[in-house]
């Protein structure tokens, strides 16, 4: 019998996970960064802003930047990197990854973008000074498996840093489940045309580890010196580690 995972509240092959997220993202490539910026109210950029703060990108490194989707966070890591550094960006989706490259091309910056699963990572160990992803990991199906490779393709001493929704503050549960189940999908359906997306997107939250087990899952992927920086409440938060 086929190994099960979770899709959203669904439960469906392994096999099957990753060609369902890719037709996630699909159907919203389109409209990402106009949906990010309605369904977080533009917090999102400052999310990242913080996640690149937390990396402390230098002038010089090299950079990967995981799940890169629509390339924002990649392309504020070039800015940092540059004279000197480089950007990479892979995601496994196709259109995503188009719209990533086209974005630093258009800023000026020549970032080689790689179609791959991160839990397949096409370069050497010890080839990064530094691996970022932000709003990638809960899509994935081997989470740990994923984190194994980013650790492995790290430089000793290179940061890994982790932007991901988590767990919110118990008290604003309740509304946060309203806004995420009965808003969002809302907009997704009247921005994007699609609710159902947006619906999966909510749900695929719900079914990542909390703060406390993905610092321990890094833990386990070889990383050190795991610390936790919660953002709105717990709604998100960023975890950086550091290779041995």
């Amino acid at each position: 019998m086929d190994k099960r995972t979770d899709f959203g509240f669904q439960q469906v092959p392994e096999g099957e996970k990753s060609a369902r997220v890719r037709g996630v993202f699909d159907s919203v490539a389109e409209r990402y960064d106009l949906m990010n910026d309605l369904m977080s109210l533009g917090l999102h950029r400052v999310w990242k802003a913080f996640a690149v703060q937390v990396a402390r990108p230098r002038p010089g490194e090299r950079v990967l930047d995981v799940a890169a989707g629509s390339g924002d966070l990649a392309q504020a890591m070039g800015r940092r990197v540059a004279p000197g550094g480089e950007i990479w960006l892979t995601d496994i989706n196709y259109r995503m990854l188009g719209r990533g490259r086209d974005r630093l091309l258009d800023s000026g910056s020549l970032a080689p973008a790689v179609q791959c699963d991160a839990e397949k990572l096409p370069f050497p160990a010890g080839y990064f000074d530094c691996v970022t992803v932000a709003f990638g990991l809960r899509n994935m199906t081997h989470k740990d498996a994923a984190l194994a490779e980013m650790a492995r393709v790290l430089k000793p001493g290179g940061r890994l840093v982790v932007l991901e929704f988590s767990k919110v503050w118990a008290p604003l549960a309740k509304a946060y489940d309203w806004y995420s189940f009965e808003v969002i999908p809302r907009i997704g359906a009247r921005v994007a045309g699609d609710a159902e997306s947006y619906r999966y997107l909510a749900e695929s939250i719900r079914m990542h580890p909390d703060q406390a087990t993905l610092k321990a899952m890094m833990e386990s992927a070889g990383l050190a010196q795991v610390e936790v920086f919660n953002l709105a409440a717990g709604v998100v938060a960023v975890h950086r580690g550091v290779r041995f």
